[in-house]
């Protein structure tokens, strides 16, 4: 470690002076936070409108750029977030399970903090707030690093939370936001062996091969989001459309957006039609397999890469599949364990569908774009977790914190003399 090390250490050392603040306090600090979030409104938006000229003249994508643009209402959004995390139940110190041992211990599991979680991202500011939020509500300090695109939008929002939380006693390290935006400055953080207890990436699917393939304490994957939507033979088709324009149209570079479209054979003669025409007249590309295009000849061909995709544009592949067996087997070839709908009437095969997946969140009758910590009623969240590790899905405040083991007794041995 070199240039890192003095701001680690700082945040290692503030992480012990959050986890000691109290419920009440943590709350006012958060609410003061999102105060400032609203003062600094014009900084904040001055500032982002610089990221967002660099990353045009830049040309980078669409996608890219959607992502980093805060607006007055996308600001807003965020202040109100802050808010609402201030005021969600506080998981430090909840006891998980209590039980009395035959022998008289009394043994519980009890809620604490992490520690330090690094956040590495991509051209999305709102995740600066978010993130701090959600970090210290659990009582934990945060170390961020964010892109190069997005660096002027960090620096404004952290200076802002910076103000309110030295109003509110609480040291600026358990803030830490790293300038540097070089590559080899994550290779640093990731590897941060006992100044860093959990890593969290949020970007494109070079930066978490990155983190994952070099770090050597705990990392979270937040991975790509290939999403799936699977219309059953039983489906109600307006139904199946209204989930499908939705979950691809709303907001295509987010990653619970639909990427793949399957089709059950039975209903692909009918559906995919109007399907098509509703897709193009909102500027989607389709992309389908031999069967869909058969269908319809106008259909651009998929390659077999195309359903393994996280386009973030309007883009969608479609596939013709026999049964419900064959859905659950594509998504099981192609997916990325991010989240997956089902459109049908069959309760049946509702449940073969939920049980024959392992993906973080599955949906029946309902739009992808619901998979998000806010619309699942964790009020926030930090990512969606695609590791299947003590966190799975869509992360919130429980998820930052880690279950201990407090023991109980008066006096026992294991072993009597």
């Amino acid at each position: 470690m070199t240039a890192l090390n003095p701001q680690l250490r700082a945040a290692h050392a503030a992480a012990h002076a959050v986890a000691a603040m109290d419920t009440l306090r943590k709350r006012a600090l958060l609410h003061a936070m999102a105060q400032a979030l609203a003062d600094a409104r014009d900084a904040i938006l001055t500032a982002n409108a610089r990221d967002v000229d660099a990353a045009t003249q830049a040309e980078h994508s669409a996608a890219l750029i959607d992502r980093l643009r805060l607006n007055p209402s996308r600001l807003d959004a965020v202040v109100a977030a802050v808010n609402q995390i201030a005021e969600l139940p506080d998981p430090v110190g909840e006891i998980t399970h209590t039980e009395q041992r035959p022998n008289g211990l009394t043994v519980q599991r009890v809620r604490i903090p992490l520690g330090v979680v690094a956040m590495i991202y991509e051209a999305r500011p709102m995740i600066t707030a978010g993130a701090a939020s959600l970090c210290l509500m659990a009582g934990n300090a945060v170390v961020l690093r964010g892109g190069r695109e997005a660096l002027h939008s960090n620096q404004a929002i952290a200076a802002a939370l910076h103000g309110a939380m030295l109003a509110h006693g609480v040291p600026a390290a358990a803030l830490t936001l790293i300038a540097d935006v070089e590559r080899e400055c994550i290779r640093e953080l990731v590897q941060a062996q006992g100044l860093i207890d959990l890593v969290i990436p949020r970007g494109g699917e070079g930066l978490i091969r990155f983190v994952t393939e070099h770090a050597r304490v705990p990392v979270i994957q937040h991975y790509k989001g290939v999403c799936h939507l699977y219309v059953d033979a039983n489906a109600d088709p307006a139904l199946a459309l209204k989930l499908l324009i939705d979950g691809k149209t709303t907001r295509p570079a987010v990653c619970n957006a639909l990427e793949t479209m399957l089709l059950h054979r039975d209903i692909a003669a009918t559906f995919l039609p109007n399907a098509v025409l509703r897709l193009r007249a909102l500027g989607v590309q389709v992309r389908g397999c031999e069967r869909s295009r058969a269908i319809y000849p106008g259909v651009m061909a998929a390659s077999d890469d195309d359903f393994g995709t996280e386009f973030l544009d309007r883009i969608l592949a479609v596939r013709v599949v026999d049964d419900i067996d064959q859905a659950i087997a594509h998504i099981q070839r192609h997916g990325s364990d991010h989240t997956e709908v089902i459109a049908t009437r069959d309760a049946a095969a509702a449940e073969r569908f939920i049980h024959g997946l392992r993906s973080a969140v599955v949906m029946v009758n309902d739009s992808s774009r619901f998979s998000d910590g806010g619309e699942l009623g964790l009020g926030a969240e930090i990512g969606i977790s695609t590791s299947r590790v003590h966190a799975y899905g869509p992360m919130g405040l429980s998820a930052l914190t880690i279950e201990r083991w407090v023991v109980r007794g008066d006096g026992q041995v294991r072993h009597p003399q």
